[in-house]
């Protein structure tokens, strides 16, 4: 562990100095692309305009044969396209693969100044992210990088998610956590083999009738993933890094995907995964807040400007935790309205 004097210093000669703070950034949608595939390169253009986060995958879905060519081609659209206040991500391979390396120091050596974050698969302790982030402190000062690459770990195993708070904590350059949901259901030895949401058999019945009868009792449908995204929201917050919700892998249920998306939502991620086109308007939707909350909580604002008292607004008693509620609304609609006129119209920002 570094000591608190060495924590924010950075670990190579030249090097950038570390983050204080992750930067302030609309992250609805993490969009995965698959780079080498030149058709879908040839539409990066118009869809930086569309997402918050542009990310080129590397790791699963990539054939093995295919992974030097998603390399190439995750530079090739990096150095060619302007990204503006759009985020530029990419998920390397698993740190025991043996296309991690050559991931890494490539990226960061042909594009480390255009790439925003590296999503960092199946972490399973601090020890990962302390290795990439010596190598990539290592690599920035050797390429002239001028602004730290960040970390955005993947948890998707057991063993990551007993160390989640650790591995939030590691470094500086710690952006987030995403939720792995089709990989952690495999290392529990989970019986499901959905990529994310529900399954119908895991729920709680109704109660029996008095008479005891058995027949005609409901049966709830529970979320899966209820206390894996809670305990990940709370390592990421109190360690002001960014909580996410992975990938839904049924594209045919777009019902069911924003149902998941707005569970994680509420519970306190900032966005969450979209692996097809018709998923980065869920995403806008949920992870966008309501316009009739955005106006109420404006007006607790408005009511209380400096936080503190209490007032009653439609009969309901507001406090100094209420406007903190509030607050948390009304900055995620700046953001928002900063990027989305219609919205920011709506809100009235």
């Amino acid at each position: 562990m570094k000591l608190p004097s060495q924590f924010y210093k950075p670990l190579a000669v030249g090097a950038p100095d570390p983050l204080r703070e992750v930067p302030v950034r609309l992250e609805r949608m993490i969009h995965f692309i698959p780079p080498h595939i030149e058709k879908i390169r040839s539409k990066v253009p118009d869809l930086i305009s569309q997402v918050d986060v542009l990310l080129g995958n590397l790791e699963d879905a990539i054939p093995a044969d295919a992974k030097d060519a998603a390399r190439s081609g995750f530079i090739e659209l990096a150095r060619g396209n302007d990204f503006g206040d759009t985020g530029l991500w990419t998920r390397i391979n698993c740190l025991n693969s043996p296309w991690a390396l050559d991931d890494i120091t490539q990226i960061v050596a042909e594009a480390g100044n255009k790439l925003d974050v590296i999503m960092l698969p199946k972490v399973e302790g601090p020890w990962d992210i302390h290795y990439l982030d010596q190598l990539l402190a290592q690599l920035e000062a050797a390429h002239g990088v001028t602004r730290p690459i960040l970390i955005h770990a993947i948890l998707e195993t057991a063993q990551g998610v007993k160390n989640v708070e650790d591995i939030a904590s590691a470094s500086p350059r710690m952006h987030g956590i995403s939720l792995g949901p089709a990989d952690l259901a495999a290392s529990r030895g989970m019986k499901t083999t959905r990529v994310g949401g529900g399954h119908p058999f895991y729920g709680v019945l109704s109660d029996r009738g008095a008479d005891g009868d058995g027949f005609g009792r409901t049966l709830f449908q529970q979320d899966l993933w209820h206390y894996t995204v809670a305990k990940m929201v709370d390592a990421c917050a109190s360690n002001a890094i960014k909580a996410f919700y992975g990938p839904f892998g049924d594209f045919s249920d777009s019902p069911a995907c924003e149902a998941q998306f707005r569970n994680a939502f509420l519970q306190g991620c900032v966005g969450a995964w979209s692996l097809h086109p018709s998923q980065v308007d869920i995403a806008k939707r949920v992870f966008s807040p309501d316009v009739e909350e955005v106006k109420f909580a404006l007006r607790i604002l408005e009511a209380m400007p400096d936080g503190t008292g209490a007032v009653m607004l439609d009969g309901k008693m507001q406090d100094d935790a209420t406007w903190k509620q509030a607050k948390v609304i009304v900055d995620l609609a700046r953001l928002v309205a900063a990027k989305d006129p219609d919205l920011a119209g709506a809100y009235g920002l």
